[in-house]
């Protein structure tokens, strides 16, 4: 009866969502149009996310953009990332919080959190009450699947574990996701991305040849752990349709960034061969990396000795394209460091944007170094819509980075906007548990929301 209950409550939230949430694709006016947002293929699903930071909120935010009901369980101070700037968007004038919300809930938002937490209702609970803890079972007990990131043991100790979780919901997925995983030596330890790339080999192999290792431009373990966990998800979810039972899921930093090692650590383990740093070059393909032109950088891709022949035209000099040396793939890596200054000649003698259009005209490989400015200007970022305007009630008009993945029949939308924090703890409480007002006032008073 309970599973029964859940689900019209769910079925009766998803129309509400549907006539209710017209807000978030806009004009240039403060107020949000009202246009018809699609449910998503996950829209059955709802997901109880006890996540912060950026792995786990990575994971969680596509399972919302596929339409999954995603319900963020925050601390009374909010997730950590709220206050992570700058830069934070702007407050608009007229928004007043609710009069008993957290201090943090009338601060700006860091673009940071607004970048990873779209689609998600936000709920405030306070895990050092029994009432809150409580408010967390009962959401779990009618809820598919259930993201923690925590140490491994924390939650367990608060009766929040998977095996606590499990008694109530017997077909709930679990997911947790570690810095090192549920066991062994250093399964204890917190996780960070900078010190996963360190410690799992990406830092050694990224950075000039002869510079120190360098840290990639984004947090790309947290981001690959957070696709990961959301794959294992869907698999989960499917696995459940099939046999009726839920399981538990462990995604961690520390096996992701081995694992996306891919070629780079299978060389090692079936050659023995060591890596090392090629900067933005390719070990096995010359040219195939970044030059200096006249006034920037173009990236080229020269994958085979057809097209360097056409690159030696270009630059009136077929005689590399006629050397031995040069002549070949094989010939170029071995002699790299004598063609390399070379091309680098050529490069510097006319602009970036002059060389693109020669490439274009002999049908050669190449590309920009573009900032991010340039990045969201790119008309075909543009054209695929990776660009989306929400209306936020604290921040008014922002801007955000669309859904990557498009479908044929149900387009994936951005049905609500990053949540204030606790801006959705009624309504939960209400809509999904069916609390009533006194209910609420009590948990007010026993300081568990």
């Amino acid at each position: 009866m309970q599973v029964i209950t859940s689900r019209l409550s769910l079925l009766a939230r998803q129309s509400r969502f549907t006539s209710s949430i017209s807000s978030l694709v806009l004009n240039n006016s403060r107020k949000p149009l009202s246009t018809a947002v699609e449910p998503g293929p996950l829209s059955h699903i709802r997901v109880l996310d006890l996540t912060r930071i950026l792995a786990g909120p990575f994971a969680t935010q596509i399972l919302g953009d596929l339409g999954a009901d995603v319900i963020k369980v925050e601390s009374t101070a909010g997730d950590d990332t709220r206050t992570w700037g700058p830069p934070f968007a702007p407050t608009v004038p007229d928004y007043v919080p609710a009069p008993d919300s957290h201090p943090n809930a009338s601060k700006p938002e860091s673009a940071y959190f607004l970048g990873i937490n779209r689609n998600k209702r936000s709920i405030t609970c306070n895990f050092k009450t029994a009432a809150g803890l409580q408010m967390i079972k009962d959401l779990a007990a009618v809820s598919d699947v259930f993201v923690e990131n925590y140490i491994p043991g924390k939650l367990s100790e608060m009766g929040l574990g998977y095996e606590d979780i499990k008694k109530v919901n017997p077909k709930i997925i679990y997911a947790s996701v570690t810095g090192y995983g549920p066991d062994g030596p250093y399964a204890t330890r917190a996780g960070y991305d900078v010190m996963i790339e360190a410690e799992a080999g990406l830092m050694y192999i990224t950075g000039e040849q002869d510079g120190p290792p360098v840290k990639v431009g984004v947090a790309i373990t947290d981001v690959c752990t957070g696709l990961y966990t959301h794959g294992a998800i869907m698999a989960a979810l499917y696995g459940r349709e099939m046999t009726g039972e839920g399981q538990w899921i462990n995604a961690s930093l520390i096996e992701t960034q081995v694992a996306g090692l891919a070629n780079i650590g299978h060389s090692y383990l079936v050659g023995g061969k060591e890596a090392t740093r090629w900067g933005t070059a390719h070990e096995s393909v010359v040219p195939y990396q970044a030059f200096p032109t006249s006034n920037s950088y173009i990236v080229v891709g020269i994958g085979n000795d057809k097209q360097f022949r056409r690159l030696s035209e270009v630059f009136n000099r077929m005689d590399l394209a006629d050397s031995e040396d040069y002549g070949t793939n094989a010939g170029r890596v071995k002699n790299r460091k004598a063609l390399i200054p070379i091309l680098t000649k050529c490069f510097q003698t006319k602009t970036t944007e002059e060389w693109l259009g020669i490439f274009k005209k002999n049908n050669l490989p190449g590309t920009p170094v573009n900032n991010i400015e340039q990045t969201f200007s790119h008309p075909q970022v543009i054209h695929r819509e990776m660009i989306q305007t929400v209306y936020h009630p604290k921040a008014g008009n922002i801007k955000t980075v669309g859904i990557p993945v498009k479908y044929g029949d149900t387009k994936p939308s951005i049905r609500l906007p990053p949540p204030v924090l606790g801006q959705h703890t009624e309504e939960i409480l209400k809509d999904v548990l069916g609390k009533s007002d006194k209910d609420i006032q009590n948990l007010r008073q026993e300081g568990a929301i």
